[in-house]
């Protein structure tokens, strides 16, 4: 009863809860005992109702609470950490899109740099038990030595957005060298779902599949995504949280498979579905499950864009005995129900 009653009193700020990750993590950290309180600037980078839907749920649960604020305000990050003192941090809002980042490389400049700072800044003066920051796939930039493994070298990104998540990961690393911060980063690999992003594939090719309109699909269809069911994600993350990572007295005695730092409580976990899906299995999964078909643009290949992405996620299940396990028509089935109930279809 004493472990329960420490667990119900655990408290974690999540960065991003409106937000398609941050809402179905915050879900589960509401159900799983946890006191959340929620920040998210509620940005217009695509149609904010969506963020609004997800947080009006979210407040139905008396141990959420929200503020709204921008990550790269200095004084609104101080003084949220003052008045909450989380006990685990959660880092999930940032500037996202590959694409987007090609147009406005400034607002991940702000966002992701100067907002991720102000997040371990404030992390490190309140001491929090575990720090957890949100990296991507995109990482990996041009490598394509596959399964991507933790431990390859990410030196080659292809676009800004990936240039400042690397960033993150390299000034996580010194905090946590630093201030003896545990912090573990997690890279996501194509994360889909209900209450997904507009702005990503699955969400655009449905709409254009019910509306019958023309869907773009990059490389002529020559593409291969490790796609990643939300739900499975979230658990991964909730699971990381309980794991993490302490500084080694001896650098010679990290396993083999582990991504530890030999000089920090540092770690990055690859959160990814342990596979590759190709693009056009998972286009025909939508169209099956709608009854329509799509009408097909194929494409070129887009700048910064990159034709595989595929995880190993062997470290995450040594750490946490977890591993994703939705496939992707269940996880097609799952999106395309609640797009037809949020938009009465």
């Amino acid at each position: 009863m004493l472990f329960l009653d420490h667990i119900i009193m655990k408290k974690v700020l999540v960065t991003g809860s409106a937000g398609f990750i941050g809402y179905h993590l915050s879900q589960l950290l509401l159900k799983d005992g946890f006191q959340v309180l929620g920040i998210d600037g509620m940005t217009d980078y695509y149609d904010v109702k969506i963020k609004e839907a997800r947080n009006q749920k979210l407040l139905q649960n008396e141990h959420y609470s929200f503020f709204e604020g921008l990550l790269e305000d200095e004084q609104f990050i101080a003084d949220t950490f003052d008045g909450f003192v989380p006990d685990v941090v959660v880092h999930l809002a940032a500037q996202a899109g590959v694409r987007y980042s090609l147009e406005n490389p400034r607002a991940y400049l702000n966002s992701n740099l100067v907002g991720t700072f102000n997040i371990m800044e404030s992390a490190r003066t309140h001491a929090v038990d575990h720090l957890l920051m949100a990296s991507t796939s995109s990482v990996y930039g041009a490598s394509t030595e596959m399964p991507f493994d933790e431990r390859q070298k990410v030196e080659t990104p292809l676009t800004f957005y990936a240039a400042t998540k690397k960033a993150n990961e390299s000034m996580g690393h010194s905090y946590a060298h630093l201030w003896n911060l545990p912090t573990t980063m997690f890279r996501f690999f194509t994360v889909y779902g209900p209450w997904g992003r507009p702005d990503m594939a699955l969400f655009k090719f449905t709409k254009g599949i019910f509306d019958g309109t023309p869907i773009d699909i990059y490389n002529h269809g020559e593409m291969y995504r490790d796609f990643t069911y939300v739900t499975d994600l979230v658990r991964g993350i909730r699971l990381l949280i309980d794991a993490a990572p302490v500084r080694p007295e001896d650098p010679a005695d990290i396993p083999e498979w582990d991504s530890l730092s030999p000089a920090a409580p540092f770690r990055v976990v690859n959160i990814g579905n342990n596979d590759k899906v190709r693009l056009m299995d998972f286009v025909e999964a939508i169209e099956e499950e709608i009854g329509k078909p799509a009408i097909r643009n194929f494409m070129d290949m887009q700048k910064g864009d990159v034709p595989a992405t595929w995880a190993d996620a062997t470290l995450l299940k040594n750490l946490t005995g977890y591993a994703p396990e939705t496939n992707v028509r269940e996880g097609v089935k799952n999106f395309v129900t609640w797009y037809r109930e949020f938009y009465n279809i």
